[in-house]
């Protein structure tokens, strides 16, 4: 028989890797037979938590399922629940009677009194959950057969006296002990049953106990309420989750305890306070850190039970039962989060409570539970995953490393003269508040506790373990990715070694430091830190590094003016030692620092504005520059480099008057942030330097190509942690400045610069022609050069000196010559054929033009040096027939004269001519290409009509451009044939083509003998603008040909109403007479493959007629197409019968008939077959249909094109197969076109019934 085990301190909880037993098992308290329940204690024991139980809880909650571990006691009188006591760990949840009484007289003398005293026994105290066990057992009905009854007659007495209205409440227990399927079926029968009402009891008493609870929360804001009582309530409930392996609800509770604590701590600081607080506020007399190796600290948890717990102890049980569950959960890396907000927030709750605390028992308690939670989670996990989830730990290594410095400080062991008896008086009662090591470190060589005590025991001891917890955590930092925080502690190793009088290892971590606050934008901490650089390089002897530094530091503007002031002496007290063996013209002699620490160029302007002038003129430079010194600076010589080139400038460089404006006159430098980068700098990176780069052609130095390139690709891919760009002042480590000493310099000596704004004026250089561009700039103070490694954005000047300059602009027609000297010259233009050149008469009377054929000259008058003149020339291109081809020819630099082309612009309906024409200079030996394009206003198409055998030609003139033209001497004529004549159907003489216009032309074709088959045309007309003189008519012709213009066939239609109709009606069937006449004898072309002779020796041709109504007026029944063979005679005819039906009543146009060229297989294509498919499309529509196969039909396999014909093994790839060809336009007149027939309506007789009433 188990007792009742409270408080629960005896439950083994030391190995969280595995589940412990629950806290407190549910108590079930058994009376009756006591020997009869003890034999069936251990099956019962081991089986009853074995099936879970789902387990519905109120308030919506989720249903879980739960397994059910019970502790069976004996019954005694004082484990009832008394009045008022509403604890949930004591209670009895559920009460059994054990009975195998099967002797009637038994029943009555003794078990059932028993049984009254116990069942009023429940009821006096309230207890109504409980249930009667009657156990069956073969061995009792031997022993008593005479004297027993029936055993239902005992559960029957028993319901009867016990369980009226319960019936459920007796169950019985057939021979438990027994291997038997009965006995197996009863003993899982009452398994269930005894779960169920466990259950049921405890959900019912857990909603009554968390109702109280409520209730109790609820009176918080009276008086008198107590926060210790109302803890202990709620975790009592939290113990009950965790018996019930619900590790997350018991968190919960805790979880709640903790935000309700902290509210009532942070309402005190707000003036809100608390009077049960006061016990919280009690100075701290012992600081041993967290103890997470227990899973319930029962000292701490008996001094919150009586209200002398300290702020410390709450927080420390609270979070020793928060981390046991966690742990539970296998979450122990929330663990660390939260020993790290707890650690912070401990901190702060005891300002905000003002609990007096010795100096540095908070540091003692920090460093001591950090590395509490590291050893816990170090017990349930093993390296491989420490190593992998660092970056949970880190921060409770860095929060130890920084509490053991401040203690280092604290107790002198971090100076370089050790201790001081009042620090050693301070180290003892530090030590003293420790206490004694708890049992459960006792024997661990690497406890807190035995840490911490050493480190405060020896300088050397100190260093060991501050060295061994910084690295580790920097490592840490390192090996996540989060290089801010460790370059952080090693600004704190950095400050250590200082103090250690150690300057060379510090300079390394505070320049790692310096990297992270320039590149984020730190301005205060990188003056702070730039400061202990100064210092450590003062120290170490670094002159150079020290002067840079310094000159830093003059100009930050977080510093003081005495602090700048200071560095600012120091450079130019350095700059002043043996002035007089040094000159600024040995530069090998300097030290060279960046000068954007001393001075930065705001602004550079060029006088004249242009930055361009001839050779030998006086250009001179203005420079803005804003001194960062605090004190007037004495400058022995302001220099700045000028590189040469010829890649612009000189004689093939642009002029004057036409360069590219690439040189404003002023250049504006962007003022960057005198202590730091701005966060968008260290974003972006550094600037592009860009440079336009050009490819001309050698010949005419025209543009081929243009690009950019990027000057300082080294700087913008660079990684932007490793350090800042060099041009800027706030670079960690400046690069090493390689100064220029080219021939071309801008010098001025021995000015003074200002704090602030200062201008200075250069006179540049400008003998020889080329491109100046400024590279460096250099202020010379004694031994110091500062120097500009970079002028950027990139600053030039040009000196030119030029042979005279030809520019061609088309578009706005001029031309424009810049002379370098006095010319009196001639142009020679070379043309093509059909485009001439005039002088516009506007243009300067002292020029003469000279043309020829193919060359025009232009003499040009005397010209002064650097004087433009301009022209403008007018270039005429004559529309191209477009037959015939020239032969080649050259022009005038030897350039093949290539044929134009025309095409169609994507801006404007008129179609574009290029041309070409070629300017050669007497200066030059090259040649000007220009490129010209001419758009032609007219769109020009012909037709062929037929009217029988009449022909007719029309020709269509569309005017596409914007301007109005008017037309004269409008001809049609044929080259071929001069017995042929084309008789002009035109009345006017002269025709107005407006714009977006068309003008129709038409002549008749009159023959004597034979109509040709092809005809050879020539449209001609003359045009120009309306309102123009006669004059200004410029020619236009057209050349077109036309094919088989012979009518080889003639249709004709006829439909007749139904026998007995004069009229056809709608809906009613009429024939479709089809009339096919052969007019002409063939031709030669026509006796060929597509021809055959048939028995008589006759020749003839087969065709397919088609009759389909695209309108839907007509439906064609039965047969809508066929091939029919056609004798090859004149006059020959052939008919064929189809029935039709109008669809619709009126005049109705007759259906469209269709006739095409059957061509066999043999006969040679008119074009190429695909070879991977036996389709020709002949540009007709035909209908989307399959004809009858028949030797007539066709078998029409897709809507615009036709299919041969055959059967389907003759059909396969790469087989020639019969085909079907359209006529060309005027070899098949259809006589019945636009004819029209009359439908009447269908007779309409209709049956009325009408009722009358």
């Amino acid at each position: 028989m188990k007792n009742i085990l409270f408080p629960p301190r005896n439950a083994d909880r030391s190995s969280p890797s595995q589940p412990s037993p629950p806290l407190q098992l549910l108590a079930v308290v058994c009376a009756g037979d006591q020997g009869l329940f003890t034999s069936l204690y251990t099956p019962l024991a081991q089986q009853l938590p074995r099936e879970p139980m789902e387990w519905r809880r109120t308030y919506g909650r989720a249903p879980k399922m739960i397994h059910l571990e019970a502790n069976f006691v004996q019954f005694k009188e004082e484990l009832l629940p008394k009045e008022g006591n509403k604890a949930l760990l004591t209670f009895p949840f559920l009460h059994i009677y054990w009975t195998d009484c099967c002797d009637t007289e038994a029943y009555k003398g003794s078990v059932k009194e028993d049984m009254m005293r116990w069942q009023n026994s429940l009821r006096a105290h309230g207890s109504a959950d409980w249930v009667i066990v009657v156990v069956e057992t073969n061995d009792a009905k031997k022993k008593n057969k005479t004297n027993i009854l029936p055993r239902s007659s005992i559960v029957d007495k028993i319901r009867n006296d016990f369980c009226n209205k319960q019936n459920d409440r007796c169950v019985v227990l057939s021979d438990p002990l027994k291997d038997s399927s009965r006995s197996q079926e009863s003993w899982s029968s009452f398994l269930l049953k005894l779960r169920t009402l466990l259950l049921m009891s405890f959900t019912k008493n857990l909603g009554r106990f968390e109702d109280d609870m409520r209730t109790l929360r609820e009176k918080r804001t009276q008086p008198g309420w107590s926060f210790c009582e109302y803890f202990m309530v709620q975790e009592e409930l939290a113990f009950v989750f965790e018996m019930l392996q619900q590790f997350e609800d018991a968190l919960v509770q805790y979880d709640e305890l903790d935000a309700l604590f902290t509210q009532y701590v942070l309402n005190f600081g707000a003036g809100d306070g608390a009077n049960w607080l006061g016990s919280f506020c009690a100075p701290v007399r012992s600081w041993s850190g967290l103890l997470l190796r227990r899973p319930i600290d029962m000292e701490k948890r008996d001094g919150i039970q009586h209200g002398e717990a300290s702020l410390l102890d709450l927080r420390s049980y609270l979070f020793s039962r928060q981390c046991t569950l966690l742990i539970f959960l296998q979450r122990p890396w929330e663990v660390t989060q939260r020993a790290l907000e707890l650690l912070h927030n401990c901190v702060q709750e005891l300002h905000l409570l003002e609990v007096s605390v010795l100096e540095g028992a908070l540091d003692c308690w920090v460093f001591l539970s950090c590395l509490e939670v590291l050893h816990r989670i170090e017990g349930c996990c093993d390296q491989a995953q420490l190593a992998a989830n660092c970056s949970h730990t880190v921060g409770l290594w860095a929060y130890a490393t920084d509490k053991l410095k401040s203690l280092g400080e604290l107790c002198g062991l971090v100076s370089d003269k050790g201790p001081t008896s009042e620090d050693l008086n301070r180290t003892v009662d530090l030590l003293a508040g420790l206490g004694d090591e708890r049992p459960e470190t006792a024997n661990s060589l690497q406890s807190p506790y035995k840490k911490l005590k050493e480190a405060l025991s020896s300088v050397e001891a100190f260093e060991r373990h501050y060295l061994e917890l910084s690295h580790a955590a920097m490592e840490m930092y390192r090996a996540i990715g989060r290089l801010r925080s460790a370059r952080l502690v090693g600004k704190s190793l950095a400050e250590f070694y200082m103090r250690k009088g150690d300057p060379e290892r510090a300079e390394a971590f505070l320049q790692e430091a310096l990297k992270s606050y320039v590149s984020e934008g730190w301005s205060l901490p990188v003056t702070h830190t730039r400061k202990q650089i100064a210092e450590c390089q003062k120290l170490l002897g670094r002159t150079e590094d020290y002067l840079q530094t310094s000159a830093l530091l003059a100009g930050d503007v977080n510093l003081s003016s005495e602090e700048r002031k200071h560095f600012c002496q120091e450079i130019l007290t350095f700059a002043s030692k043996s002035t007089d063996k040094c000159s600024y013209s040995s530069p090998g002699l300097h030290f060279l620092i960046i000068m954007g620490a001393f001075a930065q160029l705001t602004r550079l302007q060029f006088h004249p504005a242009t930055a361009s002038v001839h050779s030998g003129a006086d250009l001179q430079v203005e420079l803005s520059l804003q001194s960062l010194m605090p004190v007037s600076v004495c400058v022995q010589q302001l220099a700045a480099s000028i590189h040469f080139s010829l890649e612009h400038g000189g004689t093939h460089g642009r002029s004057k008057g036409t360069q590219k404006q690439t040189n404003i006159g002023t250049v504006d430098f962007s003022q960057g942030n005198l202590s730091a980068c701005p966060l968008s700098s260290s974003a972006a990176g550094p600037s592009l330097e860009l440079d336009e780069i050009q490819d001309r052609s050698p010949s005419d130095n025209s543009l081929n190509s243009t690009g950019m390139v990027c000057k300082n690709t080294h700087l913008v891919m660079r990684r932007h942690d490793s350090s800042s760009s060099p041009d800027t002042p706030n670079c960690v480590s400046p690069p090493t400045v390689a100064l220029d000493d080219g021939a071309h310099m801008l010098k001025v000596q021995d000015i003074t610069l200002e704090p602030g704004s200062n201008s200075v004026v250069f006179t540049a250089p400008s003998g020889d022609p080329g491109t100046y561009t400024l590279r460096q700039l250099c202020a010379t103070v004694g031994q110091v050069q500062f120097v500009l490694p970079h002028i950027y954005p990139l600053v030039q000047y040009e000196v030119y000196s030029q042979e005279p300059l030809l520019t061609v602009e088309p578009l706005s027609g001029l031309t424009a010559l810049h002379h370098g000297t006095s010319y009196s010259q001639m142009l020679l233009v070379s043309l093509h054929n059909n485009i001439s050149v005039k002088m516009r008469e506007k243009c300067d009377s002292l020029l003469s033009i000279q043309s020829s054929e193919k060359v025009t000259s232009i003499s040009l008058p005397p010209t002064p040096p650097y004087h433009t003149l301009e022209f403008q020339l007018e270039v005429l291109c004559i529309i191209p027939s477009g037959s015939d081809r020239p032969a080649n020819e050259r022009l005038t630099n030897g350039e093949v004269r290539h044929r134009p082309r025309s095409y169609s612009h994507p801006d404007t309906p008129m179609t574009a001519i290029d041309q070409r024409m070629s300017i050669d200079c007497p200066w030059s030996i090259y040649s000007t290409l220009l490129a010209l394009t001419f758009y032609i206003p007219f769109k020009t198409k012909h037709s062929l009509l037929s009217a029988g055998n009449r022909k007719y030609i029309q020709v269509c003139v569309q005017n596409v451009s914007d301007v109005n033209f008017q037309l004269v001497d409008v001809k049609l004529t044929e080259k071929q044939h001069a017995s042929l004549e084309l008789h002009s159907l035109n009345t006017k003489a002269q025709q107005l083509v407006c714009s977006k216009q068309s003008v129709f032309c038409l002549w008749e074709v009159r023959w004597k003998a034979d109509l040709p088959s092809c005809l050879q045309c020539v449209f001609s007309a003359n045009f120009s603008p309306l309102n123009q003189d006669i004059s200004a008519f410029k020619p236009f012709h057209y050349h077109f040909q036309l094919e088989r213009v012979t009518t080889l066939y003639s249709v004709q239609a006829e439909i007749l109403p139904a026998a007995g109709e004069q009229h056809c009606r709608s809906g009613a069937l009429c024939g479709l007479e089809v009339c096919i006449t052969r007019l002409t004898e063939p031709g030669e072309n026509e006796m060929g493959e597509e021809s055959k002779a048939d028995s008589d020796g006759l020749k003839t041709t087969k065709l397919m007629y088609e009759v389909a109504d695209s309108s839907s007026n007509w439906a064609v029944c039965g047969k809508s197409s066929g091939m029919v063979s056609m004798p090859m005679l004149a006059n020959a005819t052939h008919k064929v019968q189809i029935e039709v039906m109008p669809l619709f009543a009126g005049h109705l146009p007759f259906p469209k008939i269709k006739v095409l060229k059957y061509l066999p297989h043999t006969a040679a294509p008119a074009i190429q077959p695909d070879p991977d498919s036996c389709v020709e499309n002949d540009s007709l529509s035909l209908l989307d249909k399959t004809l009858d196969d028949q030797g007539d039909t066709a078998s029409i396999r897709s809507r615009g094109s036709v299919h041969s014909v055959g059967s389907g093994e003759q059909q396969q790839r790469g087989l020639a197969m019969p085909r079907l060809e359209p006529f060309s336009p005027g070899q098949v007149f259809n006589h019945s076109h636009a004819r029209q027939v009359l439908v009447l309506p269908a007779t309409d007789d209709h049956i009325m019934e009408v009722n009358a009433t």
